[in-house]
């Protein structure tokens, strides 16, 4: 039996679980912003609270590698990894793309979903970055990657072979600025969540395909630009 700590901060959405066995147990999320260096500790010690489990019983920490957020990834992989390293427990790392496109996948088998079809769908989880870019990759119904992970600035043409044949599922925190150019695609109301990790994080764990905690940084994809501000300074 594995206790896992779930951790997904890639966002603007601060989400923290507990998952027994790949199947989630408790859940914390934030909704405020980019607040999570606020939210995370506090999050965590609510669960082990309200699941009774001690940090000593929990077999491992998993996060959300990204991409996303380079603020909320280093928030999230770094309280990760003092965990790990306090109690002397792996960490697994999931793509956040992937998890999100767990989330999807998980509630339409709960049947909060309406889709047709959704077998032959194309699913395409969207987490913003800037503008028109988002970052994202495609998968099947199963959750099997159909693509690589890219950084996608979305027009008229993004995705036109994939949506001429087949039915293009778009959801996560940057999909709703894309519905007006996709305007054959079908939108979803899923966002990123820390329970997209559990099944994910449980599957990685009893394979071995852990990390190695001095050496992981989260996966950013776009390097890390700073802005100049243009504010005069007296």
């Amino acid at each position: 039996m594995s206790l896992i700590l779930c951790i997904e901060t890639g966002t603007n959405i601060c989400s923290v679980g507990i998952a027994r066995d790949g199947e989630l147990v408790s859940l914390r999320e934030s909704v405020e912003g980019r607040d999570h260096a606020k939210h995370v500790g506090v999050f965590v010690d609510e669960l082990l609270r309200e699941t009774g489990v001690m940090p000593d019983e929990l077999d491992a920490v998993a996060v959300g590698m990204g991409p996303g957020s380079y603020t909320g990834l280093r928030i999230g992989v770094s309280f990760a990894k003092g965990l790990c390293y306090g109690l002397q427990i792996p960490l697994v790392a999931v793509g956040s793309l992937d998890a999100l496109a767990q989330v999807a996948i998980e509630d339409n088998e709960a049947g909060i979903l309406a889709i047709e079809a959704w077998d032959d769908a194309v699913l395409c989880p969207m987490v913003d970055a800037r503008r028109m870019e988002v970052y994202t990759r495609l998968y099947n119904a199963k959750g099997e990657p159909l693509s690589e992970v890219s950084a996608e600035v979305v027009d008229e043409h993004t995705f036109a072979d994939v949506r001429r044949d087949r039915q293009l599922v778009i959801f996560g925190n940057g999909a709703e600025k894309c519905c007006e150019v996709l305007s054959d695609a079908t939108y979803i109301n899923v966002a990123p969540s820390a329970r997209g990790l559990a099944r994910l994080a449980e599957q990685r764990l009893q394979a071995g395909q852990t990390e190695d905690i001095a050496y992981f940084e989260p996966f950013y994809l776009k390097d890390f630009v700073v802005i100049p501000s243009k504010k005069k300074l007296l």
